[in-house]
């Protein structure tokens, strides 16, 4: 069963975003390729967390963009038309702390009742690692330099420049975790 996760979310992720949106398909690489580097880390739930990962920003695809909130739009696409596994649905509409930005928008609650928080901490940290790690490129790139970048690229006082700014104290201590962890463990 190992790959067959993996496999099945690259095949719709490439699907959704290769073609229409090419370089948010280039982070959505570089961000399985951070997965597929740490997941050593999460034991039985690596393919868990390569899958997330795979599939953390398919809710921007045109076609998904129902609540402009890709987090969500996300979610409701794995489980409504795949019938994804909840946990991985989960993790995709919670990734890199979206509760905050879901706040930002007026979807806090809506975010909260359909996709409830893992109570697992070690998959949510390793997938904002692995999101707030890589470039918009796919490249790598640190989590103080990610989040810069949203900011200049959104602009200060956007919903998400905003959310990022709140969500930046969590976003450095799920990085700082798995760095320790991964430091931590032999190679």
């Amino acid at each position: 069963m190992a790959g067959l996760i993996t496999t099945w979310a690259t095949q719709i992720a490439e699907s959704e975003l290769a073609a229409g949106l090419p370089r948010r398909w280039a982070h959505t690489q570089g961000v399985a390729e951070r997965a597929t580097e740490v997941r050593r880390l999460l034991g039985e739930n690596s393919d868990l967390l390569v899958g997330a990962a795979t599939l953390h920003d398919v809710g921007y695809a045109p076609r998904l963009a129902v609540t402009g909130f890709h987090p969500l739009d996300g979610a409701r696409f794995l489980r409504d038309e795949h019938g994804a596994d909840e946990r991985l649905v989960r993790l995709v509409a919670n990734h890199s702390f979206a509760l905050l930005e879901a706040e930002e928008r007026g979807l806090r609650d809506e975010l909260a009742s359909e996709f409830p928080l893992l109570d697992d901490a070690l998959p949510v940290d390793a997938l904002v690692y692995c999101d707030m790690t890589t470039t918009p490129d796919g490249g790598r790139t640190s989590a103080q330099e990610r989040i810069s970048e949203i900011i200049s690229r959104y602009g200060v006082d956007s919903v998400v420049g905003r959310f990022i700014r709140r969500a930046a104290p969590e976003i450095f201590s799920s990085v700082q975790r798995i760095e320790a962890a991964l430091a931590a463990q032999p190679r």
